[in-house]
């Protein structure tokens, strides 16, 4: 296996998640490593919230728009409780302190170094997306990540070992030297797909670049 998709992916994007299916059957469809790079939310990143308090209108479309989608797609779909952002809703700030994304995003690093990070987005995102509410309660987490073929207490023993947040951070450079911002975006030599919805035109490319099919 010679060739990589890079995957710039946040738990707290519904995108992100409704991707998810797809980049299984991208990795079952063709000969290619679908390598999952985990972000921080575009909230966390921005220097300036990209959402204006006084103007809700881009918001309000995420959410109608997310939800259209997974209607389309046959998936589930809730909005997270709790929000993988702990973020006002009314002003669109964030605090400093975010237990629930950071804990996702370094165990989504450590499942990608143990060759199962796309398996291990796939089953927590749906748990976090697809409806179940306080999917941080009791075993859910680690029910989710057995489903991926991984162990929770293992990769959070794993995560303490390392720097994972300078991970993270390389993560974001190189989504940037991709010469985007947004997640989901895949990455294939250099060229990005940005969103959900460029499935089948990264498929073309492969295609076009006469990837092995499987």
């Amino acid at each position: 296996m010679s060739e990589t998709i890079d995957v710039f992916w946040s738990f707290r994007s519904p995108y992100s998640y409704l991707v998810t299916p797809d980049l299984l059957k991208l990795r079952a469809d063709y000969d290619v490593a679908v390598v999952l790079r985990p972000v921080l939310p575009i909230a966390l990143r921005a220097k300036q919230s990209i959402f204006d308090a006084s103007d809700k209108k881009r918001p309000q479309y995420i959410v109608m728009d997310s939800m259209r989608r997974a209607q389309f797609l046959g998936l589930p779909f809730t909005w997270p409780q709790p929000d993988p952002v702990v973020q006002d809703m009314a002003t669109f700030e964030v605090p400093e302190e975010q237990p629930y994304i950071w804990r996702l995003s370094s165990l989504g690093v450590e499942a990608e170094r143990r060759g199962r990070g796309i398996d291990f987005a796939y089953h927590v995102s749906t748990l976090i997306w697809g409806g179940t509410r306080g999917w941080d309660q009791g075993e859910l987490l680690a029910e989710a990540t057995a489903d991926a073929g991984l162990d929770l207490a293992d990769l959070e023993a794993a995560i303490a070992g390392y720097d994972v947040r300078a991970e993270i951070e390389r993560n974001h450079e190189m989504l940037e030297a991709a010469h985007h911002w947004g997640v989901p975006t895949m990455a294939f030599k250099g060229e990005p797909f940005f969103g959900q919805d460029r499935i089948d035109t990264l498929r073309w490319r492969l295609d076009q670049a006469g990837l092995q099919k499987n």
